[in-house]
């Protein structure tokens, strides 16, 4: 019993292991596309403004918080986030710090989801199969010529990270994760339950 237990084990690590380095190929991908998209445009978030994280409804799924489970649960960390989640007085994301200083308000940024990553700098493809920038307000009124120009730019053809595309790809990975929205807590507490449910297999297999 305890050999099939620790062949269990090494199967579910195995498979947790690709799905955190495959998200985060994922998003390292989308980084870069992001990144060649500000250079292109001159679009850019205003320093320490983070307005779009206090939005209330923001959901997201759970394997793209899965390498940020992954991550606390390698630094023995998860049990603490578990009880911040609890904590928390509201449905603001735990990650959320609006005391930070810096460029933005995010603890863990390097572990953002993916909703939190495409937010300002993607596209949706409309009903006519063109694409249309979506980004904040504060970005097309505070950067006015650059939003105009942005939109031009991806008119001609610009590469631009595009929202459905992304996430099919997230899909792709474990579509099951990733099937269902939840409020972006939610959806941190259950990749963090995951990690630590697979990771149970490791006492079993030493028993």
């Amino acid at each position: 019993m305890t050999n099939l237990v620790s062949v269990i084990y090494v199967l579910l690590q195995m498979r947790m292991r690709e799905k955190v380095a495959a998200v985060n190929l994922l998003f390292e991908s989308l980084d870069q596309q992001i990144s060649s998209f500000q250079t292109t445009t001159t679009i850019h978030c205003k320093t320490g403004c983070g307005k779009c994280c206090f939005k209330p409804d923001i959901e997201a799924t759970v394997l793209e918080f899965l390498p940020f489970a992954y991550h606390l649960y390698q630094n023995k960390l998860a049990d603490q986030w578990l009880d911040k989640l609890d904590a928390a007085d509201s449905t603001l994301c735990v990650i959320l710090s609006p005391t930070q200083r810096g460029a933005g308000l995010c603890s863990e940024y390097p572990h953002r989801g993916l909703i939190c990553r495409l937010f300002g700098y993607s596209a949706r493809t409309n009903k006519y199969g063109k694409k249309e920038f979506v980004t904040c307000q504060i970005i097309k009124t505070e950067q006015a010529p650059a939003y105009v120009e942005a939109n031009a730019k991806i008119e001609a053809g610009i590469s631009v990270p595009v929202m459905n595309q992304y996430y099919l790809q997230l899909q792709s990975i474990d579509y099951e994760l990733t099937r269902v929205f939840y409020p972006i807590n939610g959806a941190i507490r259950r990749a963090i339950e995951l990690v630590q449910q697979d990771y149970y297999y490791q006492d079993l297999s030493s028993l």
